[in-house]
């Protein structure tokens, strides 16, 4: 480290990095005016929350390893913490050992990867976020109905993966609106949408009205797919946006609903927008020029790394900090019903961790 380094302390991990003289950085802008618009709500949302503490308890109740298939959720910081205290990744459940303890991850899986966990033996935790099973459930539903099924979502993602597995002779996965005109049906008067979760409400919306030009009689699903906590999460940004100079989103790249915060933030007027996984990642160059600084956070980020990121703008002048509320979550979903009946008997059970948004899931 040279001389002009200097470690900064951000909370985990902290790194060193190379910092300007403040004065330096506030001559970009006067102090007085100053201020960080902080999204709310913002970070986990229940599904996120149910899955982490799912693996916690598996920790605590069976002892390490316990193995997760997938990323439990799409965050680098609760993986690595998660794999710190025994947790096991796999892309696949045939590198789990016959007989050992899985978790499946919060984006869900297909009846496929369920039958070869059943081959194997394996004492499945399933974590699926509830409203992913939802989306499941109509896929199966309307598979069986014989409808032509258009899945709008991201191919390759765990959670699109999932829902196709579920009916794959009826599902055509759509990407964006751009591919609605390479849609083919077998009866134009027998068709249906459903959606990944996690996606942007404006731009599946847009998909559908195209596809609805299309197909005329296409049919909705019966309630939204896209989750409470992404359209929550992308309502603030939208109300940030017009008045933020730079949107720092605090999400991982992999995280779809992280990337659409950031996406959303420049389509609806911010001047700028930055993902990042942890404070130490800021650019000090972002904040030339800069008097408004909108944060939030993608729904599988837990919100220690938020403080440190305005811990870091604090450093910078940004020390008024103004919440921005749009609307109110108090959803909470139970624990699986595996790691419920296992833990039944449980007593004295350790404080949860990286889990928690402050009350515990109903047991």
């Amino acid at each position: 480290m040279s001389t002009a380094e200097k470690t900064i302390e951000l909370g985990l991990p902290t790194v060193p990095r190379a910092r300007k003289p403040r004065e330096v950085i506030e001559a970009a802008a006067p102090t007085d005016t100053k201020k960080v618009l902080l999204a709310a709500p913002r970070g986990y949302c229940a599904g996120v929350d149910r899955a982490v503490i799912a693996v916690e308890k598996a920790l605590d109740h069976y002892g390490a390893p316990v193995y997760v298939r997938k990323q439990i959720v799409h965050n680098r910081h609760v993986v690595e913490t998660l794999e710190a205290q025994g947790a096991i990744f796999v892309d696949e459940v045939d590198e789990v050992p016959e007989g050992s303890v899985t978790v499946f991850s919060a984006h869900g899986v297909s009846p496929a990867v369920i039958a070869e966990s059943e081959d194997r033996q394996l004492n499945t935790i399933d974590a699926t976020c509830p409203l992913v099973s939802k989306v499941h459930r109509e896929a199966v539903r309307f598979a069986k109905q014989d409808y032509d099924i258009l899945l709008i979502g991201h191919e390759g993602h765990e959670e699109v993966e999932g829902t196709a597995g579920e009916a794959p002779d009826h599902v055509q996965i759509v990407n964006s609106p751009d591919e609605v005109d390479k849609v083919t049906v077998r009866d134009p008067e027998k068709v249906v949408w459903i959606s990944q979760t996690t996606l942007s409400v404006d731009e599946t919306l847009e998909t559908v009205a195209r596809l609805k030009e299309r197909f005329p009689t296409l049919q909705d699903p019966p309630s939204d797919d896209i989750c409470y906590a992404t359209s929550n999460r992308q309502g603030a940004i939208k109300e940030i946006a017009p008045q933020a100079d730079l949107v720092i989103v605090v999400g991982s790249t992999n995280s779809s609903n992280s990337v659409r915060l950031m996406e959303v933030a420049l389509e609806y007027g911010a001047k700028a927008s930055y993902l990042v996984d942890y404070a130490n990642e800021v650019d000090e160059t972002w904040f030339e020029g800069v008097t408004t600084v909108g944060v939030t956070s993608g729904a599988s980020v837990p919100e220690v790394l938020v403080q440190d990121v305005l811990r870091l703008l604090a450093d910078y002048g940004y020390e008024d900090v103004q919440p921005v509320e749009t609307a109110k979550e108090d959803i909470l979903f139970s624990l699986p019903k595996e790691l419920r009946s296992a833990l039944k008997n449980d007593t004295g059970a350790p404080a949860m961790r990286l889990g928690g948004r402050g009350e515990k899931p109903n047991r």
